[in-house]
């Protein structure tokens, strides 16, 4: 038996060897170790960031990176629990995310940074300790900003006390907390400013000097927050940032001097397509082209209660004249919608129970492509 079974591990060896391929059959791009594949830089205006905050697992948090031209799924970083979405530095050579663990995976000592990546590499290449408070909320891109010249990094903490902790990118140290007693969020305004919402309507303006110390002025109530009150999803176009409310009436919030201030609200539907239950709603459910000055809402048949709903229509509205010029029927439902920065616009949707990116083209409104299985819950979108 033992001959026998040493005959057959010998035929057996000798099979392996006789088919196993020779190094100089294998294509000449094929070494014998593994590499690391290097991203162009700067990126393609055409890629995106699909953010994924994993909600059957969220100790996993995910950014999954696709190039909206061919398709391809370029690379993913691991960005812990409750995650929200990445920053790209001014320069476009790094990446921020803000992110939480736990020394026992779900459990344990709880520690929060911000981990810097290469963005040529996806590497990380740095990470800074902040205090172990950052929000853990649906994600919306005002849980962590970056001051408009790209110093400071904002992030939103929730304890329940409400404060935005203040990084200096530079020196890559953490500076200081910022109470913002009851208001949330950071929504950048300046080269050194930003502001946060309050439940009131009212807003928290935050001026910051050199060393990141805080100057703050409270407002009056500026926001409609009634029976139809906006979002904590708007979209920014130079000085301006555009609010939505629940019922699709756009609230111009005008940042660009020492005071901010609101100018005349306009409607996304006219008398009879509100009568029709026509509103707006998604978790990132407006997008502009600045280019062309141009705002994308995704759109669906309602009632009052339905502002998170996702939708399958994108209407087009001209900012200046604030009249639709376009309507963009999807193939699938979108709650979360993005435009490349480019003078050949790209419209990306995701729906956060689906794992699909569907690529448009923003101008026609004609699908290009559908990139399956990319992510679990795609959440937010950013583009370069």
């Amino acid at each position: 038996m033992r001959r026998c079974c040493e005959s057959l591990a010998i035929a057996a060896l000798l099979g392996a060897l006789a088919f196993r391929p020779a190094w100089a059959d294998l294509p000449s791009d094929v070494g014998r170790h593994p590499t690391v594949a290097v991203l162009p830089s700067p990126p393609s205006k055409h890629w995106v960031w699909v953010n994924d905050f994993v909600f059957a697992h969220m100790a996993d948090g995910q950014a999954h990176l696709i190039d909206g031209d061919t398709g391809r799924y370029l690379g993913t970083l691991s960005t812990g629990y409750s995650y929200a979405h990445l920053l790209l530095s001014k320069n476009r050579r790094l990446i921020y995310s803000p992110e939480t663990y736990f020394s026992r995976g779900t459990r344990g000592k709880r520690t929060d940074v911000v981990t810097l990546y290469d963005a040529r590499t996806l590497d990380v290449v740095g990470e800074i300790k902040i205090p172990p408070k950052r929000a853990s909320n649906m994600p919306v891109m005002g849980d962590a900003t970056l001051t408009d010249d790209g110093r400071f990094l904002l992030i939103y903490d929730f304890t329940p006390a409400q404060s935005i902790s203040v990084v200096d990118m530079r020196t890559r140290k953490f500076v200081r907390e910022v109470p913002i007693p009851g208001c949330a969020l950071a929504f950048a305004s300046g080269p050194r400013s930003f502001f946060s919402v309050c439940g009131d309507g009212s807003l928290m303006l935050v001026n910051l000097d050199a060393h990141g110390h805080a100057r703050v002025r409270h407002t009056d109530s500026m926001l409609p927050m009634g029976a139809d009150p906006v979002t904590e999803k708007p979209v920014r176009v130079g000085d301006t940032w555009y609010f939505v409310t629940f019922d699709g009436l756009i609230v111009p919030l005008d940042v660009s001097g020492q005071r901010a201030s609101v100018k005349p609200a306009w409607s996304l539907t006219s008398a009879a397509e509100r009568a029709q239950g026509w509103r707006p709603g998604g978790l990132q459910q407006l997008a502009v082209d600045a280019r062309r000055d141009l705002l994308y809402a995704i759109m669906h048949q309602g009632g009052l209660a339905t502002h998170k709903d996702p939708g399958r229509s994108v209407w087009v509205y001209d900012l200046a004249t604030h009249r639709r010029v376009q309507r963009i029927e999807l193939k699938h439902l979108a709650s979360s919608i993005q435009v490349s920065r480019d003078r050949a616009p790209l419209l990306y949707s995701v729906f956060l129970d689906s794992p699909d990116l569907d690529i448009y083209d923003a101008t026609s409104g004609r699908l290009l492509r559908t990139v399956k299985n990319i992510a679990t819950t795609p959440s937010l979108l950013v583009t370069p």
